[in-house]
């Protein structure tokens, strides 16, 4: 099943035209009473049925007897093919959100999960006549995907190496769209665009994971904290032996680094103790 353009042209010049019909009709019934004329009436009444009315941004596909003959895409008033059945499918941008879905990561973690997908119909004859309701086919081809790409991957890399859902939206939307997109061409729909809306721990692991994030973030700043108060001890030492300010032996660099150490890395401020002599 494929779309094709049925035949139509412009439904008031083929109304223009009926009238003349009927007009012509009713002056052979009336000057020449020629029982003929019922016979012409009833092809004016079966021509009438090939008028149709068309929406902005909607598409009629036509049947005749049961066979797909073609869709028409021409806005307002269209005749076509008489004793053609006319249905009609809307060719707008539509939203789909999905609900908030409970799936194991590749983890086994239980998250909580929703993302909003927006399609649009470009194939009328496959949307109506290739599935049953395209926009439950939706519904149901997109949970399915979101529940295949959160099971790939796990919500939270602590290691900072691969994709995560948290870390990685976009691309993990971006693999949605295209998983989506080869689930349904069959029913001639185009995605848009995708973007997760809702992620989350479920709520019985909800607050074990906060305290991983938790110190997986202070052992993440604690490290930058070591890496720039090691740097800052060496410059200070080597600025110190550049200058000759002091001359420091191997015992001596090794308390200051110390105290350096102590002082950058601590949480609270240093309190230095002065040394001002011995009494005695």
């Amino acid at each position: 099943m494929k779309e094709k353009e049925a035949w139509s042209i412009n439904g008031y010049l083929a109304a223009a035209a009926l009238l003349v019909c009927l007009a012509f009709a009713l002056f052979i019934v009336i000057a020449l009473q020629a029982p003929a004329a019922i016979l012409f009436f009833i092809c004016i009444l079966l021509a009438a049925t090939g008028f149709g009315i068309n929406p902005p941004n909607k598409a009629a596909a036509l049947t005749f007897f049961g066979r797909y003959i073609g869709s028409v895409h021409t806005n307002g008033l269209f005749f076509s093919i008489p004793l053609t059945l006319k249905k009609t499918v809307s060719l707008r941008v539509r939203n789909f959100n999905s609900q908030k879905l409970k799936v194991n990561d590749v983890e086994g973690n239980p998250i909580e999960i929703a993302a909003v997908v927006v399609f649009k119909v470009i194939d009328s004859a496959k949307a109506l006549y290739n599935v049953d309701d395209y926009l439950q086919f939706v519904e149901i081809q997109s949970e399915t995907a979101i529940r295949h790409i959160a099971s790939q991957y796990p919500y939270d890399n602590f290691n900072e190496e691969g994709f995560s859902l948290r870390g990685n939206a976009e691309q993990i939307s971006n693999q949605l769209l295209a998983e989506l997109q080869s689930h349904l061409e069959v029913a001639g729909l185009k995605i848009v665009e995708t973007r997760l809306t809702h992620l989350a721990y479920s709520m019985e692991i909800a607050q074990a994971m906060l305290q991983r994030q938790q110190a997986a973030a202070i052992i993440a700043a604690r490290q930058k904290i070591v890496e720039g108060a090691v740097t800052m001890a060496q410059m200070a030492i080597a600025r110190l032996e550049a200058d000759h300010t002091v001359d420091l032996d191997e015992e001596r660099k090794m308390h200051m680094i110390n105290n350096l150490m102590v002082a950058i890395v601590s949480e609270k401020g240093a309190q230095p103790i002065v040394n001002t002599g011995s009494l005695y």
